[in-house]
């Protein structure tokens, strides 16, 4: 996306130093994000601002909320994840977690997704505060969101009890700062399948797991090939359909050995329209009629759990709804896109919170090794909030 001509190419030096502070905590989804979160308190409590953290049942994880302006009314919540995803086998130049610039980028673990669009807004609690603003602004910061938006659960959990909870929402994941308003859902299920072992030269007197596994692989590929060419359709989006796949299937032992168990994971990616557990209740339909009768006449106790392993609901939200004109004109955008990565806007739609997606950087920098955010790109973001802080200002 073009820089537009009257947006500064580089952001301020707060941003800057914000993004470095940021970057440096190691917060991959399998570590505590405590520190970060703790940091992020000290900061705000020190201009003068109140911090409610939401934990996660063993405590040592956190999300952070907090307002910028009156606590009375309902305002605009600006929310990002401080988890982000491993470094574990990347060939990266530089050390993932200091934040380096070069060639009119930084480079580091979260610089686009999405620490970048989190120090933007960080840097600009200092204004929007001197502003005395009207309709105040929410600061959203939650955990675990790469495995499956879990912290924003306890979030929204915690939301729902309070008299005053926020009236839109902006999710600052990596758009380029195009205004999203639709992306897709997911439903990721592993199945376990228990066979019965014996020695390969008896294999009709056993049940072979990873057969039967295989037999679900090729229904589920079945039906993502027509969903391919029956739809439902929205050509809005880069995969204009519902896509299903089977990612990970580990069974077995060794050639001679019939194998008694088999897992396979597998995920239903859904366009709105589709509700991605009507296509769960067709696999495990199948199933249940086609592949265990013949498991379960060898020996009753063999057959196929299902477990899920994470979700989100679809995002969907009208193109002339009122978080969708605002944004689209904090953004100066014409047109709203739909996308096919999922991010935590659709948990706070279907908790009765209006959202869209806006934030710098591309996901095509996302989770790869040398990430990065280009400095136009975050100087556009801070370009969007002087636009909102003229939007909530006071009298």
């Amino acid at each position: 996306m073009g820089r537009k001509a009257d947006v500064p190419d580089t952001p301020s030096a707060k941003t800057v130093r914000m993004l470095e502070r940021l970057i440096a905590f190691d917060t991959t989804s399998r570590n505590s994000n405590l520190e970060l979160i703790r940091d992020v308190e000290r900061y705000l409590t020190g201009l003068g601002v109140d911090c409610e953290l939401t934990y996660d049942d063993a405590g040592g994880k956190a999300n952070l909320f907090a307002t910028l302006g009156p606590v009375d009314r309902p305002g605009i919540a600006l929310s990002g994840h401080t988890d982000v995803v491993p470094v574990n086998g990347q060939d990266w130049s530089s050390d993932p977690f200091d934040a380096v610039q070069r060639d009119g980028k930084f480079y580091g673990r979260g610089t686009c997704d999405m620490k970048g669009f989190l120090a933007a807004c960080l840097a600009y609690a200092p204004k929007f505060l001197e502003a005395r603003p009207e309709t105040p602004v929410h600061l959203c910061l939650s955990y675990d969101e790469e495995v499956g938006c879990l912290g924003v659960r306890k979030l929204l959990a915690d939301l729902a009890r309070r008299p005053v909870k926020p009236r839109m929402v902006i999710v600052g994941e990596p758009t380029e700062m195009r205004v999203v308003n639709a992306h897709k859902g997911k439903l990721s299920m592993r199945a376990t399948v228990r066979g019965l072992s014996c020695h390969s030269s008896l294999a009709p007197q056993g049940v072979n797991a990873v057969e039967a596994a295989a037999r679900l692989t090729v229904f589920l590929s079945d039906m993502a090939r027509r969903k391919a060419q029956e739809g439902p359709f929205d050509e809005a989006f880069d995969v204009p359909h519902t896509t299903v796949q089977a990612g990970v299937i580990d069974g077995g032992t060794a050639v001679n050995i019939v194998p008694s168990e088999c897992r396979l994971a597998f995920e239903f990616r859904n366009l709105p329209q589709d509700d991605p557990r009507d296509l769960l209740a067709e696999a495990v339909d199948f199933v249940r009629r086609e592949v265990e009768p013949a498991m379960q006449a060898i020996d009753p106790a063999t057959g196929f759990t299902f477990e899920e392993l994470a979700s989100f609901p679809a995002l969907d939200t009208e193109p002339d709804a009122a978080v969708v004109t605002l944004t689209k004109a904090l953004a100066r955008a014409n047109s709203t896109s739909k996308v096919a990565f999922g991010t935590e806007a659709g948990l706070f739609a279907a908790d009765g919170i209006p959202a869209v997606v806006c934030g710098p950087g591309s996901i095509e920098q996302a989770h790869k090794p040398d990430e990065f955010i280009t400095l136009d790109q975050l100087a556009q973001c801070e370009w969007f909030l002087d636009r909102l802080l003229d939007h909530v200002r006071g009298g």
